[in-house]
């Protein structure tokens, strides 16, 4: 049995439990049955699912407190934890200056062992 229209929505979801994340692509079909009543199937690679609007529950823990977002929400946020490297765009090198005794210096401040261990060394008391 084929649907009379066909929607295709995608939502993000997110655990409240685990902060588990995922998004989810649906083929929403409206259908009328024999006594002429309307009803709705999602459907997500060929398999009827039950609407995840009614109560969604999580892959990862089971758990039904699962907030609901618009779709890109979740992949939005991986992006965020994890950017990608970028290249710089393409202009002028900058080459290190010498220093001091033919010490190379970057970015205009010569950086010491010391200068970068301070923060953990102990002060005598």
């Amino acid at each position: 049995m084929s649907g009379t229209a066909v929607v295709h929505e995608s939502y993000s979801f997110a655990c409240m439990r685990c902060g588990h994340g995922w998004e989810q692509s649906y083929e929403i079909e409206h259908h009328v049955d024999g006594d002429g009543r309307e009803f709705v199937q999602y459907v997500v690679d060929g398999q009827v699912v039950p609407s995840p609007l009614s109560r969604p529950m999580c892959a990862n823990c089971d758990h039904h407190v699962v907030r609901i977002m618009r779709p890109g929400r979740v992949a939005s946020a991986r992006d965020a934890a994890h950017p990608r490297h970028r290249t710089p765009s393409a202009g002028p090198a900058q080459a290190p200056t010498a220093g001091p005794a033919g010490q190379q210096e970057h970015g205009g401040h010569h950086w010491h062992l010391s200068d970068l261990l301070h923060p953990f060394q102990r002060r005598a008391s």
